[in-house]
């Protein structure tokens, strides 16, 4: 079961916009592996992800991702889905009415989770995680570039995720701060789940090495070793 791939991916075309913007896609992600998905702006990167996280669907090909048959998902069975991922987009998406607290209260009553003390718990376990829990009950508003992102990785641990899937995620940060935040990924791919980031920051790619995945000219090319 071990090598039974998270994703699989095979013969999918991808479109954004009514526009095929890849062809023909293989893709594999096992278990515990940090994947680069790399590519100009435009490329198909995000599309990509949209696929995996069943944003998106493809006409062509066939698709698992955790176990869900994408070629055949139900619109009912996404939420499911995505409990088994976690996302995080370049811009934190967090919700600035509320504190740091209520953002995780707001998920996880959303994904179902009713008993207080065991939502309690998980948030606390979270922030510990990503090194913020001093930080629960203060707004978002408050937060440096990096702390939010370090808030929106906890958000995407919350439900105990397979497979995070992380979209530019030190787009909006400084070289430091970007560094930061990659070293949390890095911690949360040594123990066991499986990372998808798109970049285009290639400097990242040279100080953490990981598997790459390229998108160029409506292909994708994926290299087997571990530096790019």
């Amino acid at each position: 079961m071990d090598n039974q791939p998270l994703v699989s991916l095979s013969g999918i075309d991808v479109f954004q916009h009514n526009k095929k913007v890849l062809e023909d896609v293989e893709l594999r992600v096992n278990s515990g592996e940090f994947v680069y998905l790399i590519g100009r702006t435009g490329s198909g990167k995000s599309s990509l992800l949209k696929i995996i996280y069943a944003d998106l669907r493809s006409n062509k090909g066939t698709g698992e991702v955790c176990g869900y048959h994408l070629e055949n998902l139900k619109k009912r069975e996404v939420p499911f889905l995505r409990r088994k991922l976690g996302i995080v987009f370049q811009d934190f998406q967090l919700l600035d009415d509320r504190s740091v607290e209520n953002n995780l209260v707001f998920v996880l009553k959303a994904t179902g989770w009713k008993d207080k003390e065991k939502i309690r718990k998980r948030i606390i376990e979270v922030l510990e995680e990503v090194e913020l829990l001093p930080k629960l009950k203060v707004m978002p508003h408050q937060l440096s570039g990096g702390e939010q992102q370090k808030i929106a990785i906890a958000r995407a641990l919350l439900n105990h995720p397979e497979l995070i899937l992380a979209d530019e995620p030190t787009g909006n940060l400084d070289p430091e701060t970007s560094n930061d935040i990659m070293r949390l990924l890095i911690r949360i791919s040594e123990n066991g789940k499986s990372v998808i980031m798109a970049t285009h920051n290639y400097n990242i790619i040279y100080k953490f090495p990981g598997k790459v995945v390229k998108c160029e000219e409506g292909k994708v090319i994926s290299s087997s070793n571990k530096t790019y």
